[in-house]
């Protein structure tokens, strides 16, 4: 969880300096916040590569680790319809 929280400040901070940048250079209002949507995001790209990397990898792990609880899941669903299967009324 810490990788993502890095990532999300990091991308946020570059955001908003970037804005700052935009800002100081004259645009204003939408155009300011469109600029620096893209300029950060393609800033951001190159820059923080391995954080996104990282987050990548606890989140896939993360992931993982879940679908044992999946499977547990689905193999409960199968036994709970066996029983409803043998409770009813033939015919």
């Amino acid at each position: 969880m810490r990788n993502v929280i890095t990532y999300t400040a990091a991308r946020l901070l570059l955001f908003v300096v970037t804005l700052g940048v935009v800002y100081v250079l004259g645009a204003r209002d939408l155009l300011a916040l469109v600029l620096a949507f893209l300029v950060s995001g393609l800033v951001s790209f190159v820059l923080l590569s391995k954080q996104r990397d990282a987050m990548s990898a606890s989140l896939s792990a993360r992931l993982a680790k879940g679908e044992g609880v999946a499977d547990r899941l689905d193999a409960g669903s199968a036994k709970e319809d066996e029983g409803d299967a043998e409770h009813r009324p033939v015919g």
